[in-house]
C-alpha cells in the first residue's frame, strides 16, 4: 500500500513539472514574437517616413537642377527636293493580245506551221483547213462560167442577124425585142456565176486561219486532224507587236499621286535585269475589297519578260519639296500620325501631320511642318504633351 502511494506521488510530480515548463516555453514564444513585431514595424515607420520627406523635397531640387531633365536629341528638318519612288508588285501581259479562231465554215486542220514563240507576219497561216470539197465546188463554178459565156454568146449573134433581117421584112421588130432580152440575161448570168464564183475564192480563203496582225505567238491550242468551227472558241493568240506590259497594284493613295508617263523599272521575279518603262494607262476603278487599283506599265518585247509572270515596278513619284523625317520621329496612334515639337520652353508640345512619299533619306512630310521647328528624333513615344526636356540639338548632317 504505501509503495503505490509513493509512485502515484512522484507521477504526479514530475507531471505538473512537465506542464510547468511547457508553459514557460510558451511564454517565451510569445515575447519573442512580441519583439519581431516591434522591430517590423519600427522597419515599416523609417521607410515611410524616408519616402515622406524626400518626396517632400524632390520637387524643389528638380526645380533648381535642370540635371534631372531627359536628355533629348532633336532636329531641325529644313526643305528637301527629292523624287518619289512607288514599288508595287503585279503580273507581266501581253499590251494588246489578239485572241484568233476560225473565220469561215472551218473542217479538219491538216497542218499547223507555226508554235508558241514564234514571230509571225500580218496575213501568215497559222493553220491550213481541208479543202477538197471546196475545191471540187469551185471547178464546178468554173464550168458554170463558160456555160453562161456561150449562152451570151449565141444571144448576141442571135439579135445580130435579126438586126440584119429586120431591115428586109423578114424579122418583126418584137422579135427583135426578144432577141435582145435573151442576149441581156444570158450575160446577166455570166455576171452571177462570176460573182459566185469570186465568192467561193473568198470562202476557200477564209477556211486557212491566219495572223491579223504581225507579232508574238503566245500560245497555240490547235493540232493537224482536229476538226475546227466557228464554234472552237480561240485557237492562237498573238502579242500585237510583242509590246508587253505590266499590271501593277498599287494603293490608292498612291494611285492618286500618279499620272501617265511617268516613267518606271520593271525587274521580272527570278530575274536580276532590269527594264525601262512607262505608265500608259491608269486605271479608273478601284478594288473594293483591297482598296488598290491597278497602273499599266508599257514595256518592249524582251524574252525575260513572259506573259503571267510576277514582277516588281519603282515607279517614280514625282519631285517634292517638304521636310523629310527619318521613320524614328514619327508616332502613330488612333488619331493619326504625329510629332514632338520642341517650344521656346523646351517643352515637347505634340503635333499632327500628314506622311507623304517614303524617299531613301526618310519620309516626306506634306502638311503639319515648314522644315524650321525642332523635332524630337528618336524616343518620342517616352514622353508626354508637355513635358519639359534638355534638348540636344543637331543639324541634319550631323545625323
Amino acid at each position: 500500500m504505501n509503495y503505490e502511494t509513493s509512485v502515484k506521488a512522484e507521477t504526479s510530480t514530475a507531471i505538473q513539472s512537465d506542464l510547468a515548463y511547457a508553459q514557460d516555453g510558451e511564454a517565451r514564444s510569445r515575447r519573442k514574437l512580441i519583439v519581431l513585431g516591434a522591430a517590423l514595424l519600427a522597419l515599416v515607420l523609417a521607410i515611410a517616413a524616408y519616402f515622406f520627406f524626400n518626396s517632400e523635397a524632390a520637387p524643389v531640387a528638380a526645380a533648381d537642377d535642370d540635371s534631372e531633365l531627359s536628355v533629348v536629341t532633336v532636329i531641325a528638318p529644313g526643305s528637301s527636293t527629292v523624287v518619289g519612288e512607288i514599288t508595287a508588285s503585279g503580273t507581266i501581259a501581253a499590251r494588246r493580245e489578239l485572241p484568233v479562231g476560225v473565220v469561215g465554215e472551218g473542217g479538219r486542220v491538216i497542218s499547223v506551221p507555226v508554235d508558241a514563240g514564234d514571230w509571225v507576219r500580218k496575213g501568215q497561216v497559222l493553220a491550213v483547213i481541208d479543202r477538197s470539197v471546196q475545191g471540187q465546188q469551185l471547178r464546178a463554178q468554173e464550168a458554170q462560167i463558160k456555160v453562161a459565156r456561150a449562152d451570151a454568146a449565141l444571144a448576141q449573134s442571135n439579135l445580130e442577124r435579126s438586126l440584119q433581117l429586120v431591115e428586109r421584112g423578114f424579122v418583126s421588130q418584137a422579135d427583135v425585142d426578144r432577141l435582145t432580152a435573151t442576149r441581156d440575161s444570158a450575160a446577166a448570168r455570166v455576171d452571177v456565176a462570176q460573182a459566185q464564183y469570186r465568192e467561193l475564192q473568198a470562202r476557200n480563203a477564209r477556211l486557212n486561219v491566219v495572223a491579223p496582225e504581225a507579232g508574238l505567238l503566245l500560245a497555240r491550242d490547235v493540232d493537224p486532224g482536229q476538226t475546227v468551227s466557228s464554234g472552237s472558241g480561240v485557237l492562237f493568240r498573238i502579242a500585237r507587236g510583242g509590246e508587253m506590259e505590266m499590271l501593277a497594284r498599287v494603293s490608292e493613295d498612291q494611285l492618286a499621286a500618279l499620272s501617265t508617263g511617268r516613267s518606271a523599272k520593271v525587274t521580272p521575279t527570278g530575274s536580276d535585269k532590269i527594264f525601262s518603262g512607262q505608265i500608259w494607262q491608269i486605271s479608273p476603278m478601284i478594288d473594293p475589297q483591297d482598296r488598290q487599283g491597278t497602273v499599266r506599265v508599257a514595256l518592249s518585247y524582251a524574252p525575260e519578260l513572259r506573259p503571267g509572270g510576277f514582277a516588281t515596278a519603282v515607279i517614280n513619284g514625282g519631285e517634292i519639296t517638304a521636310p523629310i523625317l527619318p521613320e524614328s520621329a514619327i508616332l502613330s496612334d488612333k488619331e493619326g500620325d504625329y510629332v514632338y515639337v520642341i517650344d521656346e520652353e523646351d517643352k515637347a508640345r505634340r503635333r499632327g501631320i500628314v506622311t507623304g512619299i517614303v524617299t531613301a533619306n526618310g519620309v516626306a512630310i506634306n502638311s503639319g511642318l515648314d522644315g524650321s521647328e525642332w523635332i524630337v528624333l528618336r524616343a518620342g513615344g517616352f514622353l508626354t504633351d508637355g513635358e519639359t526636356i534638355k534638348p540636344n540639338r543637331q543639324t541634319v548632317a550631323e545625323r
